[in-house]
């Protein structure tokens, strides 16, 4: 028998539930239903023009994030990035981090590995 594990994505529990993000925003880790050992996934919704209220980074875990849907931008440090469907983009653990949807949202899957629990938030980070 195979050892694996089968979830369906969009059935995770909505995290931005939890801060009174979820008009806005869709955020689904999927580490542990899908009892991950290296690396972590999630899949994130933003609506129209939301940007994430926070910035991240890890000392370890690097990231990539492939936009499914939608367009946005990503602030790096502080380098802004456009990004439209499709668009792949690797970021380094060190780098803060996080995004803003563009006029018709923007959904993406977002992959981080090594798997380290190395998440530092930055708050208020990405003002006007």
């Amino acid at each position: 028998m195979s050892n694996y594990t089968v979830k369906n994505i969009k059935q995770v529990d909505n995290a931005a539930e939890r801060f009174g993000l979820a008009d806005s925003l869709e955020a689904r880790f999927a580490r542990k239903p899908l009892e991950l050992e290296n690396f972590g996934v999630s899949y994130q919704r933003l609506e129209p023009s939301f940007r994430i209220p926070f910035g991240h980074k890890h000392g370890e875990q690097e990231e990539l994030y492939v936009i499914v849907n939608g367009s946005g931008r990503i602030k790096l440090d502080d380098e802004i990035v456009e990004l439209k469907q499709w668009d792949a983009i690797r970021v380094p653990g060190e780098v803060t981090r996080n995004l803003e949807a563009g006029p018709d949202g923007i959904e993406y899957v977002a992959i981080g590995a090594p798997q380290a629990d190395d998440t530092e938030m930055v708050q208020g980070w990405w003002a006007d």
